[in-house]
Parts: structure tokens; C-alpha cells; sequence
């Protein structure tokens, strides 16, 4: 039988242990890890490191063979990067899926990994099936990436396809892979409400995500209403208290606005996805909403939707109250926190000290946009 999603969608038990093996063999994967693992170790003598960090990968994938087992050891790595680089982690309206019930988490995306990482860490911890992950061919720029990526159920988005024909066709297969991962296997989805993250920090739903979904749509036989009920949305929140790329997207956006436009450097985004694993967050929520039933009449209402229920979700820490103080010159009347008890300066004079000198450490040019990362959510929620 044909697997006429063979090449986009995430590997299945039979092929993780072939995949394991060819990355063992893979230097520049070990080269990588070693980076990533020991670093200084790594600088002083690196042909001495790769051999070691192989064998413990060998060690510590024994007895992976199936992507069960695979996303267990995925899970250590979870626990150590929470442990080291977060506050607090949290969680809310996860108590409100249904379970067994497969959905599609329309979700806002601020880090390229860790969004949906901690999305399937949340769920993995509350006795739900973790996610497929929307991932785009712009972050496969190497094999082992890609290898990495599809053990962990991701599945493939051809952004770079060219030409209409062939974009059509991409886009029509991914959308009968989304729809045959929630009707047939029974997967739940993450995606994200927009191509590539919201790097100044406004989360909103591009109406062309939604009119992708739609193609796998029976327009003989369904509405457009009762298939959006179908994919069973879900929208998600998650908010970081410190965003570890915010210099990064700042300067993005400093140069996109002084120059016009922003070339990114071979495999920044590689260098995005280890920043964002191992840089600070402080806090970090992530807020299930509620699945979207109705009816609509277009993508666009679908869109709005969304958005209203992201921008409600979103929870505020202090790091944005004290970001659109500076800019805006007053703090807003809103809840701060997972708790949602109301912002007081006072009682955070150790965060706006740290989230200060983060700020001035930033290029001059660049603090306007760097504050605004984090004050943005606030203006959403002021103008909804």
C-alpha cells in the first residue's frame, strides 16, 4: 500500500531505531550535542569528546525502539531544561479536554521548539497522548535536524515548495495529513496560528493557516461550518515570562524597519532552537482554551475566533507590566500571573531589577523593539 504521506509525516515504531542508528553515525549530530552537552570540554578537545558523547547516547538509548520509548527519553530532557532554565511551569484548562478525544491546538508561537515541546510536556504529565508538530522545511536545513524533528512526531510543512501547482499540491497533502492524523489515527495536532514566530510579540491568526486546513474540506458533502467543527480547534496560549531570543528578534526588527529588510545567517535557526533550550524563561504557562463550535462563515471569522480566545488565554507576568511601563508610562489594570491576582510594583522590585539590566545589555537601538516583545500581549488585551 502507498504511504502517500511518507515524506512529511513524523516516523513511525518500525523506522526509529534505523533513523537512531544513522544518527550515531552522524558526526556533525554528535559534534552538535557535544556543543550543546560540553561545551568547554568541546572547545579544548573535540576529537575526544565526539567518541564519548556517542557512547552515551548509546547508553542512554538503549532499549528505544519504538517513538513511545523514544519521546521517554525526550522527557528526562524535558525535566533537566525545566529544571535548569525555568522558574515555574504551569498550566491551565487541560482539565477541560476530553480524553482520548484527538484535537488540533491552534496555538501562538513565540520559540521555535519550545512551544510545542512544553504543549506535549503539559499533556505527557496530565495522562494525555502528546502532539504532532507542525514543523516547516525552512528549520530542516540539515538531515540530522530533520531525523531529530520526525522522531519526535513532527511532520513536515513544504514551505519551500515553488510555483502555485506545486504549492497546491504540498498544501492539499498536508492538509489530508492533518485531517486523517485527527479522523483516522486518532493524533492530536499542534500548529501554529501563523508561519514563523510573532517575533514583536502580537499574536494573530493568519486566515491562510485556516483556508490550508479547509482544502481536505468535502465540499459535496460538508459546510464549511461543520468542518472547522470537525478538526475539533482548540486554541493555546503559552507565555514566557523572559523570552530567551529577545535580543535576536529585536535586532530582526530593528533592521527590517532601518534597512528594509532582514537577511537571516546560514542556520540561524538552528542557533534560535539551542538559544531557546538553554537560555533563562522564568516562568513559563501554557493555557488550553475551549474547542471552537458554531458556526462561521469564512477563515477569517475561524481567524477571530482564535485570536480572541489566544489573547484571552495569554497570562501576563511582570516582565510585560514593567516593559509597557517604560513605554506607555502607566500600568494597566490586569491580572498578572497563572493566579491572575492583580500586578503590584512592589512586589516585584527583584524581577524589574533583573529584566532592567536584561533590557540595557541590549543595544540602544534595538531596547525599543526588545520592550515592545514583551509589551504587546498587554496592548492585545487592552484593544480586544
Amino acid at each position: 500500500m502507498t504511504d502517500q504521506f511518507a515524506d512529511i509525516r513524523p516516523y513511525d515504531d518500525a523506522e526509529v531505531q534505523p533513523v537512531l542508528a544513522r544518527l550515531l553515525q552522524d558526526n556533525e549530530f554528535l559534534e552538535n550535542l557535544a556543543k550543546l552537552r560540553l561545551p568547554k570540554l568541546t572547545a579544548r578537545v573535540p576529537c575526544l569528546v565526539r567518541p564519548f558523547v556517542r557512547w552515551l547516547l548509546q547508553r542512554e538509548l538503549r532499549g528505544v525502539s519504538d517513538v513511545f520509548s523514544m519521546q521517554s527519553v525526550i522527557k528526562k530532557y524535558m525535566d533537566r531544561m525545566i529544571e535548569s532554565s525555568t522558574d515555574q511551569f504551569t498550566i491551565s484548562g487541560l482539565d477541560a479536554l476530553e480524553a482520548g478525544q484527538p484535537y488540533l491546538f491552534m496555538s501562538n508561537h513565540r520559540d521555535i521548539a519550545l512551544d510545542p515541546a512544553f504543549v506535549s510536556y503539559a499533556l505527557y504529565h496530565n495522562e494525555h497522548e502528546t502532539v504532532r508538530i507542525a514543523i516547516g522545511d525552512n528549520l530542516l536545513s540539515k538531515p540530522f535536524v530533520a531525523d531529530l524533528m520526525r522522531l519526535n512526531k513532527s511532520f513536515i510543512v513544504k514551505r519551500s515548495a515553488k510555483g502555485p501547482r506545486q504549492m497546491l499540491a504540498a498544501y492539499k497533502n498536508l492538509s489530508s495529513y492533518i485531517r486523517h492524523s485527527i479522523d483516522n489515527d486518532r493524533s492530536s495536532i499542534w500548529i501554529a496560528q501563523r508561519e514563523g514566530r510573532a517575533k514583536d510579540g502580537v499574536d494573530r491568526t493568519e486566515p491562510a493557516i485556516i483556508k490550508m486546513l479547509t482544502i481536505a474540506q468535502d465540499k459535496a458533502t460538508e459546510t464549511f461550518s461543520h468542518f472547522v467543527n470537525e478538526l475539533h480547534i482548540v486554541p493555546l496560549a503559552i507565555s514566557y515570562e523572559y523570552d530567551p531570543c529577545d535580543a535576536a528578534k529585536a535586532r530582526e526588527l530593528y533592521e527590517k524597519e532601518a534597512q528594509g529588510s532582514y537577511q537571516k545567517a546560514e542556520h540561524e535557526d538552528l542557533k534560535s532552537i539551542a538559544l531557546g533550550i538553554s537560555g533563562t524563561k522564568g516562568d513559563v504557562h501554557v493555557s488550553f482554551g475551549k474547542r471552537l463550535q458554531g458556526e462561521f462563515a469564512s477563515p477569517d471569522a475561524v481567524a477571530a475566533a482564535i485570536d480572541k480566545q489566544i489573547i484571552d488565554l495569554y497570562v501576563l507576568h511582570p516582565t510585560n507590566f514593567f516593559a509597557y511601563q517604560v513605554l506607555h508610562g502607566s500600568y494597566p489594570n490586569l491580572p498578572c500571573g497563572s493566579s491572575g491576582v492583580p500586578f503590584k510594583e512592589s512586589e516585584h522590585r527583584n524581577i524589574q531589577t533583573v529584566f532592567t539590566q536584561r533590557i540595557a545589555a541590549i543595544p540602544e537601538a534595538h531596547r525599543p523593539y526588545a520592550l515592545a516583545i514583551y509589551a504587546n500581549p498587554i496592548v492585545s488585551k487592552l484593544n480586544r
